[in-house]
């Protein structure tokens, strides 16, 4: 199959799709005497540490400047009846508008529903809902998220000659974007000739359940993992995990997603090759924009649509040891001080971080 051209990141196209927002969304002073000046915020877990650490504390801030608009924060910890429970809630609570990242992509569509008879607008929120009417959605060009961790993937096993089967520690069977990281990946690395050893789907993105995973295969197919295409920063520690408890020697390349600190500080250490740095602030001001806007009844302009949902996508860069500073650093997303730890202080140095 032919491989597709892309875009190349580039921060400059984050910064224009804000700006088509931004010109339907601002420039308003607050309404007065609105019914519903509540916003709810539903995210899917606990165990992806971007949610809790950027995610949640950028969207309120942002909401913030709109005026004084409640949040209603909610996390399912990867349970989706408890993510519909805490949807109703926030909608008898009089939630004016729904931020929903759903738990499970095709169950949501009942949270949709429901809002949807409530005559209450739904923002999908990185991860796309199956259906119901949606009032936008904005995520990241999850695609490209698979090709650029699998083109890193085969350019780092290619550089330390280590062999081409690989491991596919892939997302959570119920989120539709790890299929869309699946798909992407797996076309680089056909594209390449690399030999996929085994697969799997990770129930509820869970290191633990990747971590069991991984060191069965290794067991069964040791001496022939080059590398380990984990899905996001999560999977891809437990992933690490399993290769150090089996002394896994030449190491494996490993992927990941999300520039979680412990990933950053695993690919300084050199147990992990990259990571994938997705500009988290911008998506969640956002979603706060649209939000505010959609609960004020101003008109909302995205740049594209999926699936007739107005939508915008950002885009993902991927970041291995040469690339930190200019990245995660420069954005101020970490600092040098938060990556480099004391016991890091030598490799940072090495790396040229600092």
């Amino acid at each position: 199959m032919p491989h597709r051209v892309r875009r190349r990141p580039s921060r400059m196209r984050v910064v224009a799709a804000l700006a088509v927002v931004a010109a339907s969304v601002t420039g308003c002073a607050p309404a007065t005497g609105q019914a519903h000046e509540t916003v709810a915020l539903l995210l899917p877990d606990v165990q992806t540490a971007r949610y809790e650490t950027f995610d949640r504390p950028v969207f309120e801030e942002r909401i913030a400047e709109h005026g004084d608009i409640r949040v209603l924060y909610a996390n399912a910890d990867q349970d989706a009846a408890k993510q519909q429970q805490q949807a109703e809630s926030a909608l008898t609570s009089g939630a004016g508008v729904l931020v929903l990242d759903p738990v499970d992509a095709d169950a949501a569509v009942a949270i949709v529903a429901a809002a949807n008879a409530k005559g209450v607008p739904v923002i999908s929120y990185d991860r796309l809902v199956a259906g119901g009417d949606l009032a936008y959605h904005v995520s990241f060009d999850n695609e490209e998220v698979g090709e650029l961790q699998a083109t890193a993937l085969v350019a780092g096993m290619a550089e330390a000659g280590v062999g081409t089967g690989v491991l596919m520690v892939n997302g959570s069977p119920t989120d539709r974007n790890a299929e869309d990281f699946r798909r992407g990946a797996r076309r680089i690395l056909d594209e390449h000739g690399v030999e996929v050893l085994a697969e799997y789907r990770t129930p509820e993105w869970s290191p633990e359940k990747a971590q069991d995973w991984v060191a069965g295969q290794i067991a069964q197919h040791r001496g022939r993992i080059a590398g380990v295409y984990a899905a996001n920063d999560a999977t891809a520690g437990g992933a690490v995990a399993a290769l150090k408890a089996a002394g896994v020697d030449p190491f494996p390349i490993v992927t990941g997603q999300d520039a979680e600190l412990a990933a950053l500080q695993r690919i300084v250490a050199g147990d992990q090759y990259m990571t994938v740095y997705k500009a988290i602030r911008p998506q969640a001001q956002l979603a706060a924009d649209v939000a505010v806007a959609l609960l004020r009844g101003e008109e909302v302009r995205a740049p594209m649509t999926v699936g007739g949902v107005p939508t915008t996508l950002l885009e993902p860069v991927a970041v291995t040891i040469d690339d930190i500073m200019t990245t995660v650093v420069a954005d101020g997303f970490w600092h040098v001080e938060d990556i480099c730890t004391p016991r890091l202080e030598q490799a940072c140095a090495a790396a040229g971080i600092g």
